[in-house]
């Protein structure tokens, strides 16, 4: 009988030898998926503005016998999001995984928003993450070697109830087309770009949400909040050599808190 060309199960999540950068590392969402990439033996650069926070980060990574090197990035300059990821690779090698995961809410009405948040929202939940995958692309085609990027998108992006909130849900919706168009671009190279659209879980944005509007959970049919920890397998999943044949996917992990 001949071997099969793949192992069973083919599931290695070993990141081993490659170098990973996750925006809005500081806390939430990103400050785990930081460390989860970490423990699968990535080295990480955690990017954020709050620079304290990404020291306690990259100290609880060390100490576990990961690497991680904190660098303070404002994600709305595009200078340093280009400065950036050169600095990640002139410390620890080409970055070959991308996690675009910081973003803002704008929790207001469409009409009642200024122009100056617009600009924000915008700038951090689409500019951003799309120079950012420019960026990392540019130096992976150059290089000839492959890559893993996966934006964060969010359920929002699918369901919107008109309470709020409307440009955030577009700016994902941007995220997720974003994630097919660059994914069919850059299947050639070797380059594969997928999304993750959560649900509601536990994190400092939910924290403010909920003491603006009250408790949330109570409209879900499992009435709970996500905890970050229940997206580790998605993240792996996408990030992991088995997934080789996985582009151009958005998938959602919300716990059917969202009307289908």
């Amino acid at each position: 009988m001949l071997e099969p060309p793949f192992p069973l199960p083919y599931s290695s999540t070993d990141l081993t030898g490659r170098v990973a950068l996750v925006t809005g590392a500081s806390s939430g969402l990103g400050w785990r998926f930081a460390r989860t990439l970490a423990s699968a033996g990535a080295s990480v650069v955690a990017t954020a503005r709050r620079g304290d926070k990404l020291n306690e980060l990259a100290a609880v990574i060390t100490a576990t016998g990961g690497t991680c090197l904190p660098l303070t990035m404002d994600v709305t300059r595009a200078d340093q999001l280009i400065e950036t990821v050169g600095r990640a690779e002139d410390a620890l090698g080409l970055v070959d995984i991308l996690v675009n995961n910081a973003g803002i809410p704008d929790a207001q009405r469409a009409h009642k928003m200024s122009i100056e948040l617009i600009d924000s929202v915008l700038d951090t939940n689409v500019r951003a993450p799309f120079i950012l995958c420019c960026e990392v692309a540019r130096r992976l085609i150059g290089a000839k070697r492959p890559g893993r990027i996966v934006n964060i998108s969010s359920i929002g992006a699918f369901n919107y109830d008109g309470n709020g909130a409307a440009l955030y849900s577009t700016s994902k919706a941007s995220i997720n087309r974003m994630t097919e168009t660059l994914a069919m671009e850059w299947a050639r190279f070797g380059i594969n770009v997928n999304a993750i659209a959560p649900g509601s879980f536990s994190s400092e944005m939910m924290d403010g949400m909920i003491e603006r509007i009250g408790d949330v959970t109570t409209q879900f049919p499992r009435r709970r909040l996500g905890d970050p920890a229940q997206l580790d397998s998605t993240l792996l999943y996408l990030v992991a050599p088995s997934s080789e044949f996985v582009t151009g996917t958005i998938i959602k992990v919300d716990d059917g808190q969202a009307p289908r």
